[in-house]
């Protein structure tokens, strides 16, 4: 499906871009998401009247991220879970609970955003672990995980 983006999409294209895409992609996420519109002659015709506007729009948003990205790169956040005498979690620290972290440190991060190439956290310690705030913008946290008695 020929569709044109409204935003920059990781690993589609850019804003503006006209791009094929598969059927279900562009209709169960990037056009309920408001991220695309199917390219036809009216809609591009549109989008090209709307360009500056939406380019606006982007560029703001990655401002605000940027912005967020500088306050939040190299910050340590500790989570408290119960932990064996060998350091092991009795379960583990997940993108939620590191998600619910950073918002409780007025931080608006949604769980999505957390990368965690490893997994979930396991062991106490500290891990470093990845925060998309935009498609631009990563930044390294490191969480710090302390076991509590059982």
């Amino acid at each position: 499906m020929q569709i044109i983006l409204l935003e920059k999409v990781v690993n589609v294209g850019n804003l503006g871009d006209v791009v094929k895409v598969k059927d279900g992609y562009a209709r169960n996420f990037l056009i309920p998401q408001k991220k695309a519109r199917r390219a036809t002659e009216s809609a591009v015709a549109e989008f090209e009247v709307k360009r500056a506007e939406l380019e606006k729009a982007a560029a703001e948003k990655l401002a605000a991220a940027q912005g967020q990205g500088e306050k939040l790169n190299g910050m340590t956040i500790t989570i408290a879970q119960k932990a064996g005498v060998d350091g092991r979690l009795f379960g583990s620290v997940t993108n939620f609970d590191i998600a619910e972290a950073l918002s409780k440190q007025g931080f608006a991060v949604e769980k999505a955003n957390v990368r965690m190439p490893t997994g979930p956290l396991k062991t106490t310690g500290e891990h470093p672990v990845a925060v998309a705030l935009h498609t631009d913008v990563v930044v390294d946290v490191t969480v710090s995980v302390v076991g509590e008695a059982a």
